[in-house]
C-alpha cells in the first residue's frame, strides 16, 4: 500500500484497525494535520507495513483478525528496527487488565474507545515529540553495573563472569531506566516520571510507571531501582 504524503519528510503514522470507517476518519484528519499516513486492516498487515515504511508512530486497534493489537505491539518490540517506535494502543476494552497487558508488551499510551480524533491527534503530536527529544542524544551513562547507551539504545550490565550482558528494552522502558539512574539516590513520584519521560501532553495513567518498573527490574534485577512507599522510585545511589 502506498503512502499518502505532502512531502517525504512529514511524520509517518502506522494506522491500524478492522474498522473501516474509523480507519478512513484517521486517515483523513491525520493528512489534514500534515501527517503522512500508511493503513493497515488485520495484525498480519500491520507488521508487513510497520517493516516496510518504518513508522514515526504506530496507532494500533486491540481487537482485530488474523492477530490482535497485544500480539502485534509484542512482535514490534522484538523488531530490532521498530522496537523504540511508539505506539499508541486504542481499544474499546478498558478494564485494568486489558491496560496492564497492553503496557506490559510495550505500547507507550493506553486509549479506551470511545474517543474523539482530536484527542487522538493531540497525544499523537505528544509521543512524536518525546520521541524527538532523543534522536540526538548524549553518550554513556556508567552507574552502578549497567552501561546506558543512548546512541545505539542499548543497556550493558556487568556479570560476574566479568562479561557485559546485552540488553534491548522498548523506548519508554529505555528512557525510563535513563531518567532514574541520572539522578541516583533522588525519588520521584509516578507524576514527576510521567511528566519527564513521557511528557506532560501524554495521557497515561499513574499505572503505567508501575508496569514498566516492573519490566525493567525483569531484565536488570529488583535492586537498582528502589521503592519508595506512598511517593514513588528512586536509582539506588
Amino acid at each position: 500500500m502506498p503512502v499518502t504524503a505532502s512531502a517525504t519528510e512529514d511524520p509517518l503514522i502506522l494506522v491500524v484497525d478492522d474498522e473501516e470507517d474509523l480507519l478512513s476518519l484517521l486517515e483523513y484528519n491525520l493528512q489534514e494535520e500534515g501527517f503522512a499516513t500508511v493503513l493497515a486492516r488485520d495484525g498480519v498487515e500491520a507488521l508487513e507495513q510497520a517493516r516496510e515504511h518504518d513508522p514515526d508512530l504506530i496507532i494500533l486497534d486491540v481487537m482485530m483478525p488474523r492477530l490482535d493489537g497485544i500480539a502485534v505491539c509484542e512482535r514490534v518490540r522484538k523488531d530490532a528496527h521498530l522496537r523504540t517506535t511508539p505506539i499508541m494502543m486504542l481499544t474499546a476494552r478498558s478494564e485494568e487488565d486489558d491496560q496492564v497487558a497492553g503496557l506490559d508488551v510495550g505500547a507507550d499510551i493506553y486509549i479506551s474507545k470511545p474517543v474523539s480524533v482530536s484527542v487522538i491527534i493531540s497525544q499523537a503530536r505528544a509521543l512524536l515529540r518525546s520521541a524527538q527529544r532523543y534522536d540526538t542524544p548524549p553518550n554513556q551513562l556508567v552507574v552502578h553495573s549497567l552501561t546506558i547507551d543512548r546512541d545505539r539504545y542499548l543497556v550493558y550490565q556487568d556479570q560476574e563472569s566479568g562479561e557485559k550482558k546485552e540488553m534491548r528494552m522498548p523506548r519508554k522502558e529505555f528512557e525510563l531506566l535513563y531518567f532514574l539512574a541520572s539522578h541516583p539516590g533522588k525519588v520521584f513520584s509516578r507524576q514527576k516520571i510521567l511528566d519527564n519521560v513521557w511528557g506532560p501532553d501524554v495521557y497515561v495513567v499513574d499505572r503505567t510507571v508501575d508496569v514498566h518498573i516492573r519490566k525493567i527490574r525483569e531484565k536488570i534485577g529488583s535492586a537498582l531501582i528502589e521503592t519508595v512507599k506512598g511517593v514513588g522510585y528512586r536509582f539506588k545511589e
